[in-house]
């Protein structure tokens, strides 16, 4: 058996999983015939076994994450917030609505995981009338929970099935309160882990609960200059086959969201190369400077037909200018970074298998160049062994 204080680490993403000891790490690509558990400890039983099912800490990214629709008041305060916590507990938001405007915003069609109402101080009240319920109840939703001042709660509970009221995360100084919200949406992760049939048989291995893989992930950043030449600020791109997330310095955005870390997350859902790689296509199909990109690498829109390890690298390269865009003033989705602020930009996940440094290094120049004007060349950092979620992973099995 292993030493007592020695922990099992195992991540389970949609295309590969990670088994990490004291001594190495392991990497599989997953075979999708087999169930995960089966698959697991065909490759890596001998490992699996050697460890107390307490010392067994699992992640996973492989259920995609649940999506979220917020209604709020304002964007200064209330959807930033509620965002805030929402990318932090792993969750994807796929909608965020100004309630003053809300007979504006369709309906969306997909099945929403959560709907997140937030909104005003506790001294405050009567901010939310009839059109909040109505729009709720033409929704379909497997949750909702009210987050916003005290004085409305029992109305909307009244008005609103399946309510779950947790306490404001608007303080009276209008500081963010993280704690209630970030617990109920991680407990929400877990459920859905939990009702994932592959993922709910790795508990026959693990006595712990299955954390998020972003989460994880989040929690290594304070802790990266242990193992990599990482210079703040920086930011840190897991692009796999369903997601891409990212991970950034909090100083590299304007606003001063008072909160318990120094790094923030937002996730591009439909940003993969394997399970979201039609989605990937038609992002890039809808970007204006995405076909001078084929044509610096030297390819063209042919490419995006083709299933080969040079169409896999070109649409690699494809998602970090898509994702680059997305958080720049040419087009900005949730938040909008200071790219020229950039000092190091970080890679991990299953990109790391697929490019080189010098082929990230391409595409980056060729986005500063073309969309921002500039020469600036943030410093690329290649975590080609996976060992950042490691960090997190290791901290957090120790504090438990």
């Amino acid at each position: 058996m292993s030493t007592s204080n020695e922990k099992l680490l195992i991540d389970i993403g949609s295309t590969y999983f990670k088994v990490s000891t004291n001594a190495s790490i392991e990497q599989h690509f997953r075979d999708f015939n087999k169930q995960i558990l089966d698959d697991l400890i065909h490759k890596c039983g001998d490992t699996v076994h050697r460890f107390e099912a307490s010392d067994i800490h699992i992640c996973s990214s492989a259920n995609g994450g649940l999506s979220t629709l917020i209604i709020g008041l304002t964007h200064s305060y209330s959807l930033k917030y509620a965002s805030n916590i929402a990318f932090n507990s792993g969750i994807n938001i796929i909608q965020s609505i100004v309630f003053q405007n809300i007979e504006d915003y369709s309906i969306p069609s997909d099945v929403i995981d959560v709907v997140i109402i937030v909104g005003g101080i506790d001294s405050n009240g009567g901010l939310f009338d009839q059109r909040l319920s109505d729009y709720i109840a033409k929704l379909d939703y497997s949750n909702v929970v009210y987050v916003g001042n005290s004085q409305d709660a029992a109305a909307i509970a009244s008005q609103v099935e399946r309510l779950v009221v947790l306490p404001n995360i608007i303080d009276d100084r209008l500081h963010i309160v993280e704690q209630h919200l970030k617990e109920y949406l991680t407990n929400l992760y877990q459920q859905d882990i939990e009702g994932k049939e592959d993922i709910k048989h790795l508990y026959q291995i693990t006595g712990n609960q299955i954390y998020p893989t972003p989460y994880v992930v989040n929690k290594s950043l304070p802790l990266i200059h242990s193992s990599f030449s990482v210079t703040e600020p920086f930011i840190l791109l897991d692009i796999g086959g369903a997601t891409t997330d990212v991970h950034y310095s909090k100083d590299l955005v304007s606003d001063n969201i008072v909160t318990e870390q120094g790094h923030d997350r937002i996730v591009f859902k439909k940003l993969g190369v394997y399970k979201s790689r039609q989605s990937l296509i038609f992002t890039a199909e809808n970007n204006e400077f995405a076909y001078e990109l084929l044509m610096h690498l030297k390819v063209t829109e042919n490419i995006y037909t083709e299933y080969s390890e040079k169409a896999t690298r070109i649409l690699m390269q494809l998602a970090i200018f898509l994702v680059l865009c997305k958080m720049s003033h040419y087009r900005p989705t949730y938040v909008t970074l200071n790219l020229l602020a950039i000092n190091s930009i970080v890679f991990t996940g299953g990109i790391t298998k697929v490019l080189e440094a010098e082929d990230i290094e391409d595409v980056v120049a060729f986005f500063y160049r073309k969309i921002l004007n500039s020469d600036h060349k943030p410093v690329t950092v290649l975590d080609t062994n996976y060992d950042i979620w490691t960090l997190g992973a290791r901290e957090h099995a120790t504090c438990q």
